[in-house]
């Protein structure tokens, strides 16, 4: 039996420690969030939070995760408040939605470790493919999630976004 936790719950696996994560968390816990994509770690559709760090689940063992804390897209907010998939609607940034959870998770995992990352910060730690090419609208609502994170911009529909507007317009001098 395998244990660690995922979501803040902890989870014991009865399955073959060689298990890969991402079966795991779908079958036998039904986090469908996480997507199969290609199954060799190349698309980035699986790609989960392990004790802070980006992994993708297609290629980790459930055997290699004894004792360590997993957060899947399910996990990082219930509401898709957090300010990675608030961005990524602002912008109309998702098309078919396949790869979307493994992006908001790298994202995530990204403005935690940098709360200000540059374009090349983003590109860089980006690594999902999307077939609708999402890319071009990508790193700038990525970059917004940053400054919504940072408190410098207000998510869309806040209350707190008028305010947001009136700060930045004074900061300015319009």
């Amino acid at each position: 039996m395998t244990r660690f936790t995922v979501n803040n719950q902890p989870v014991a696996y009865n399955m073959d420690p060689r298990t890969p994560l991402l079966w795991a968390l779908r079958d036998a816990s039904n986090l469908t969030g996480t997507k199969y994509g290609c199954g060799t770690g190349d698309c980035g559709a699986c790609i989960v939070d392990v004790d802070g760090q980006m992994r993708f689940a297609c290629q980790e063992t459930i055997g290699a995760l004894e004792g360590t804390f997993v957060t899947t897209i399910e996990g990082l907010s219930k509401d898709r408040g957090h300010p990675v998939q608030q961005a990524l609607i602002a912008g109309n940034v998702p098309q078919c939605g396949y790869c979307i959870p493994g992006i908001v998770m790298a994202a995530s995992i990204l403005l935690r470790a940098n709360r200000n990352p540059s374009e090349d910060d983003i590109k860089e730690a980006i690594p999902n493919l999307c077939r609708c090419g999402i890319y071009p609208r990508l790193a700038e609502a990525i970059a917004r999630a940053a400054r919504f994170a940072r408190g410098d911009e207000a998510l869309p529909g806040s209350d707190d976004e008028a305010a947001a507007l009136t700060n930045s317009a004074a900061r300015s001098g319009n």
